[in-house]
């Protein structure tokens, strides 16, 4: 029944379903929001799309964190080689990283629900293609492909929360998304080693099928009918993108002294052909910053690269990000082939990371709100590298003081990132570009998470390379609070849209 407000509200105006209004910009904020089911189910139906958005999302977290405690026990099933273990992971966020952003755009054109769907199929099948995995070539190929699904569902799923929810009740909804997205992040290395200790390897991969299924018969059932806008792929944006980005992903897990050797009839010394595939991958970033200076249809507009505190947060993100990557995928070789932990074992010692990122990240994020971001994105980092430092040093100590103790650290160190880092990121812009924005930064995280394994698959195989790894993941996040200061001024909270570089 309609009240006095609502008929005002409604007067002047076509008859419309019950929350149609100007959605804005971007990823979430895309377009008019779609028809609801009805006055009596908008609440049921809205929390029923906000659990396949995040039942979907979760797919691609957990995957991502889960199997890197998996690897050694995989790596010694396969008989491979470091670098075969390290593009397992690489193919995965570079397919990710690449395309998130076209994953958008699909969203738009296409249908956000229906995007979503299909993304979850794709997730679905080429991860049962991956627990089927004969050999290390098969199982890169497919996490390639499983890349490409994760980066339709990503995007897709934040879009559809953004309309299906009404701009009042939206940022409550993605905040519940993005709680449990950080939670599903965090867990994954404990699932992952629970399940590579229990049923083996291969059962990482056999949980996504069915929770594929379970999120496409919620939005079958649920989720609003999908609009679409008209707009056009940059499609050749986004091939030298991930031409450039796979190039230099390469050219740095060639940093250590074995990695190009791999190959016994290598002709020549690596180092020319190293130094050509890393300055084409340079090349190739600058080709694609002057395409889309020129395209019509640009997949990052050059003006969000004007305003210097988007442009620095991204920065910030790039490094952090990097740092964490770095040691989530050292740790659990030092944690089974070192300490000699059973999988569960090391994904136990995860769990301080877990517990502090998932329930600490709300409370300092109401903090940041009183202080300012700037105070905590500088100490945040800087906890982090002490964390990372703690753990170099202290890897002949005992598990409770060199790993357990350090990791509490790093845990209550991202909970004071990422609640301010993602408000400050979306505060930068424009309100109609706050979508594109967490587009883009987004795919920064994914970039940083791949140079992160790159450079640490790399730089592990000299001697004392754990601990050099650790160091350079300390200095990446010192480096990433150095961009937050630079980039927001004191006493600021919120990064001003409209400044520029």
């Amino acid at each position: 029944m309609n009240t006095p407000a609502n008929e005002r509200q409604q007067a002047g105006r076509p008859k419309a379903p019950p929350f149609i209004e100007p959605c804005g910009h971007g990823v979430i904020d895309a377009e008019p929001c779609a028809r609801e089911p009805g006055p009596e189910d908008v609440t049921r139906h809205r929390g029923m799309v906000l659990a396949a958005c995040v039942l979907a999302s979760s797919m691609a977290f957990i995957d991502a964190t889960a199997l890197p405690v998996a690897l050694p026990r995989l790596r010694a099933d396969f008989g491979a080689d470091l670098a075969s273990v390290q593009w397992i992971l690489n193919g995965y966020m570079l397919a990710l990283a690449s395309l998130t952003l076209i994953g958008g755009a699909l969203a738009d054109v296409y249908g956000k629900a229906r995007m979503l769907m299909i993304g979850c199929v794709l997730f679905g099948i080429v991860s049962a293609a991956c627990a089927l995995a004969p050999s290390p070539a098969w199982l890169i190929v497919a996490r390639v492909a499983q890349g490409a699904a994760a980066a339709i569902v990503t995007p897709a799923s934040l879009a559809l929360i953004g309309v299906t929810y009404p701009r009042t009740e939206r940022n409550r909804a993605i905040g519940v998304w993005a709680a449990a997205s950080a939670l599903t992040t965090a867990g994954g290395p404990v699932l992952g080693g629970w399940l590579t200790e229990t049923f083996g390897w291969r059962s990482v991969f056999w949980i996504n099928p069915a929770l594929a299924l379970v999120a496409v018969g919620a939005l079958l059932l649920f989720a609003p009918k999908d609009g679409r806008i008209v707009r056009r792929f940059d499609v050749i944006g986004a091939a030298i993108l991930a031409l450039a980005i796979g190039a230099l992903a390469w050219a740095l897990s060639q940093i250590g002294p074995d990695k190009a050797r791999a190959t016994a009839n290598a002709p020549s010394h690596p180092g020319p052909t190293l130094m050509i595939v890393a300055g084409l991958g340079i090349v190739g970033l600058g080709l694609y910053a002057f395409w889309e200076s020129r395209s019509k249809h640009p997949m990052m507009p050059p003006r969000l690269m004007r305003h210097r505190a988007f442009l620095g947060l991204n920065v910030a993100t790039l490094m952090i990000y990097a740092g964490i990557s770095i040691m989530f995928f050292l740790l659990p070789f030092d944690l089974i082939d070192r300490r000699a932990l059973s999988s569960t074992d090391a994904g136990l010692v995860f769990l301080p990371f877990t517990l502090g990122v998932g329930l600490l990240s709300r409370v300092f994020g109401g903090l940041a709100d009183r202080i300012g971001a700037r105070v905590m994105l500088i100490v945040g980092p800087a906890g982090a590298a002490l964390a990372y430092v703690w753990m170099a040093l202290g890897q002949k100590e005992s598990l409770l003081f060199g790993v357990i103790v350090p990791m509490a650290l790093l845990g209550l160190s991202f909970a004071v990132i990422v609640a301010p880092l993602t408000a400050s990121v979306l505060s930068s812009v424009d309100e109609s570009d706050e979508g594109l924005a967490s587009g883009i930064n987004n795919a920064a995280s994914r970039i940083a998470q791949l140079a992160g394994v790159a450079l640490a698959a790399g730089v592990a195989s000299f001697e004392s390379g754990y601990e050099i790894s650790l160091v350079v993941a300390a200095a990446t996040s010192i480096g990433g609070a150095f961009a937050a200061a630079m980039t927001l001024g004191p006493g600021k909270t919120q990064a001003s849209g409209s400044e520029a570089a």
